[in-house]
């Protein structure tokens, strides 16, 4: 088990334990093959849709958290993505897009997930807000950058990936990285939140695997 030390602080560890991980969600061939531009815009579509999802969860687990002493530090309206989520949606699908859209397996998974830890263990919900929105704001800025470019959007349809109340993501993400340090967490509660972590990366893996399989049954059907 890892104890934290003055050398090595929790925020520095976590992400050199999921740093794999990561790497890993990251590189799944659906994912890859949007960001080098052999996506379409409907594989972009069907991957907006799940996040909507993915957020309703996470952000109806915020107000929750909102009451919790450590776990309301990391919330922000600033973060929240949902209305830009609904308004790319509109964008991309049409007004009827809540009939047309519906989680994958492993989406209600992962929804499932997010609401246990989100209604019982702030810890565990840190562990998903830390995984979605540092990301956002690390590689989703990129990737929104790269599906303007692809498919021509200037701000419908990636608003899910501007943070216009974050002038500064890296002195954002900074913040976050101290609030992780200064949280009064021991080293069981810390080995539990990294494993959560790890399970959200698995979640988002996993995830890219049934949109790929769920665009190959397409083009056969």
């Amino acid at each position: 088990m890892w104890v934290m030390s003055d050398v090595v602080p929790f925020s520095t560890f976590l992400r050199e334990r999921s740093s794999g991980a990561h790497s890993s969600s990251e590189g799944a061939g659906f994912m890859s093959d949007l960001i080098k531009g052999e996506g379409t815009r409907e594989d972009y579509i069907a991957l907006v849709a799940q996040h909507y999802f993915i957020y309703e969860a996470l952000e109806a687990a915020a107000v929750r958290m909102r009451d919790n002493p450590v776990a309301a530090s990391f919330i922000t309206d600033r973060l929240t993505r949902l209305p830009a989520l609904e308004a790319d949606l509109e964008f991309l699908i049409g007004d009827d897009w809540r009939e047309r859209i519906e989680p994958l397996e492993t989406t209600a998974r992962y929804v499932a997930r997010i609401r246990q830890v989100g209604a019982t263990w702030p810890g565990g919900f840190v562990a998903h807000h830390y995984t979605r929105y540092l990301g956002d704001l690390s590689g989703g800025l990129f990737i929104g950058r790269v599906m303007a470019r692809r498919f021509g959007f200037e701000t419908n349809g990636i608003g899910f990936y501007l943070f216009a109340d974050i002038a500064d993501p890296q002195e954002f993400k900074q913040h976050y990285r101290e609030q992780l340090d200064a949280a009064p967490w021991d080293a069981d509660e810390q080995e539990r939140i990294v494993d959560e972590v790890l399970v959200a990366y698995r979640f988002n893996t996993e995830l890219f695997e049934d949109l790929a399989r769920a665009k190959a049954a397409a083009a056969i059907a």
